[in-house]
């Protein structure tokens, strides 16, 4: 072998050996909320996985705070390695909740998402401080078999409402792919948040028609957010409207 080429191998192994020593990214688990369904976390999947994060995104039923924590932490307890868990929304609850007793999830990361105090419910928060309108926007409940209604927006409200930051084709698209939550749901009373053992971050838009600004600003300080991001005009969905925003703060908390 030629003095080159020895080099060039031992070289080469050294590499080897320093990418062999670098400790895996954390899994992503990225938990969607009312109105919303798992697409919504697509342009921010499509960049965490290009910076080589693997990512869950997992279909919240939207049933109960209890049931929905309990199906998303039996998720999480099957990914090995940690794992840094995301709410979007309603999700910001359920992950408050899902998250604790689960070793392996090492930070939160909250998206125009609710972080409940123990006792609290979201229902609560949305109407802690005006400028709300949700309420205006929803559709006729849809009542269900076992008790209890299920809520949408209404389709023609929902751009407005939801998404004014989205293209109008994308958020009618949005509109009639929504996934409904019961009203049980919204106003189910949480436990002891897991943000209270857990590094925690918060992003959300200052145009968030669904859950305020103020609201949003409120519990990212009473949360102790390491860091807070407020993206100017955003909407509800600002996952979808500004992914790449979104996507460097989860990166920021993985690391």
């Amino acid at each position: 072998m030629s003095k080159s080429a020895l080099v060039g191998a031992v070289v080469g192994a050294l590499l080897s050996g320093t990418a062999a020593a670098e400790p895996a990214k954390p899994t992503v688990v990225l938990v969607h909320g009312a109105f919303a369904d798992s697409s919504s976390w697509n342009g921010v999947i499509e960049i965490l996985q290009q910076d080589g994060y693997p990512v869950v995104a997992a279909a919240n039923p939207l049933r109960s705070v209890a049931a929905d924590a309990a199906y998303v932490s039996g998720l999480v307890g099957s990914i090995e390695g940690p794992v840094v868990l995301v709410g979007h929304s309603y999700g910001g609850q359920v992950i408050s909740t899902a998250a604790r007793g689960r070793d392996n999830v090492k930070s939160l990361v909250y998206v125009a998402a609710f972080a409940p105090e123990a006792g609290e419910a979201a229902a609560d928060l949305a109407g802690k401080f005006p400028g709300g309108t949700l309420g205006e926007a929803l559709a006729a409940p849809v009542k269900l078999p076992e008790g209890g209604v299920d809520l949408l927006i209404d389709q023609a409200k929902f751009h407005q409402q939801f998404a004014h930051d989205v293209p109008a084709a994308e958020a009618a698209l949005m509109a009639a792919g929504q996934r409904p939550i019961t009203e049980a749901a919204l106003t189910e009373k949480s436990g002891e948040p897991a943000w209270k053992t857990l590094p925690s971050f918060f992003v959300y838009g200052d145009g968030d028609k669904n859950i305020p600004a103020a609201a949003l600003g409120f519990m990212a300080e009473r949360a102790g957010s390491k860091r807070t991001v407020v993206v100017e005009g955003a909407s509800h969905v600002v996952m979808v409207s500004k992914p790449q925003a979104v996507a460097e703060l989860i990166e920021e908390a993985a690391r």
